[in-house]
């Protein structure tokens, strides 16, 4: 196999790669549905807002514990967890949505259990990923699994909003996104690997702040997660988009997928001038004025 796809030679690295992008395509299909379906009940901007803090929320209160539980459970049981959970989430929205909603408070609740399933999900996907390749593999594992996730984050929008568009409904959606969950499920319960040794010891709060200390003592880390911080902070504008699709645009389902979509084609596109041209001096300031747009 070429040296560029050495990473797609391990059968486990590539059910690892459908099963994350089904997740992708159904985590972004499923958020335009919602979003466009919130700002249709409600026409509030503010109510988009709390669409993201609801699944925001749970991963800041719980990223200490989700971090220690990937370190000591085996993630490949904590991901099929996490699957079976997001297909639940897409049924019980499927449920609201066909008994009729008046009020989207019901949603919030959903997503709230979503955003906790995501806490866990996000940090144990990370950590997964070195379990699949030899070492020397590893690099080119990780630039294949950043493409084909970036693929995801543009084809999921723009499925998810042409699907709601031409049903008139975000059942369709969720219920494609619902099995999407379950063939990533059995996808990611085919893979074998060898279970690494867990760090045993006593499980205290010393061990799971341990994360906080090692950022803080290397200022390299500290300095590109804060900077990633701030992005996302300020870059919340997105869940409004529902309300330029809507309102200004007036393009429709499939133009907030679109919309939802240009992101992911930046960063493929950046993607590929970096590859090109790398990023050789002032790098950190570089990185400031990118995060900043």
């Amino acid at each position: 196999m070429p040296q560029a796809r050495v990473a797609f030679q391990y059968p486990s690295f590539r059910l690892y790669m459908l099963a994350r992008f089904l997740i992708t395509v159904s985590s972004e299909m499923q958020s335009v549905a919602i979003g466009w379906q919130v700002y249709d009940l409600t026409h509030r901007p503010r109510d988009l807002g709390l669409v993201g803090l609801s699944q925001f929320l749970p991963g800041i209160m719980l990223f200490l514990l989700a971090g220690h539980t990937a370190d000591r459970v085996a993630r490949q049981r904590i991901l099929q967890f996490c699957y079976l959970a997001f297909s639940v989430v897409s049924l019980l929205l499927v449920a609201l949505t066909v008994h009729g909603l008046r009020s989207v408070w019901p949603i919030y609740a959903v997503l709230l259990a979503n955003g906790t399933v995501r806490a866990f999900n996000m940090p144990t996907s990370q950590a997964f990923l070195p379990q699949l390749v030899k070492e020397c593999d590893f690099p080119n594992a990780v630039t294949w699994s950043a493409s084909i996730l970036q693929a995801a984050l543009t084809i999921g929008p723009m499925t998810g909003g042409l699907l709601y568009s031409l049903a008139g409904s975000p059942v369709p959606v969720y219920g494609t996104a619902a099995v999407a969950y379950l063939v990533g499920l059995a996808a990611i319960s085919r893979i074998r690997v060898q279970a690494p040794q867990r760090p045993r010891g006593a499980r205290s709060l010393s061990v799971i702040l341990e994360g906080l200390r090692f950022i803080w003592r290397e200022k390299l880390i500290l300095g590109a997660i804060s900077l990633d911080l701030f992005a996302v902070l300020l870059g919340g504008a997105v869940a409004l988009l529902p309300v330029y699709a809507r309102d200004i645009l007036h393009a429709g389902a499939t133009g907030l997928g679109i919309l939802r979509a240009a992101p992911g084609v930046g960063a493929i596109a950046m993607a590929v001038l970096v590859a090109n041209r790398p990023i050789t001096r002032k790098a950190g300031r570089t990185m400031l004025v990118d995060k900043s747009f």
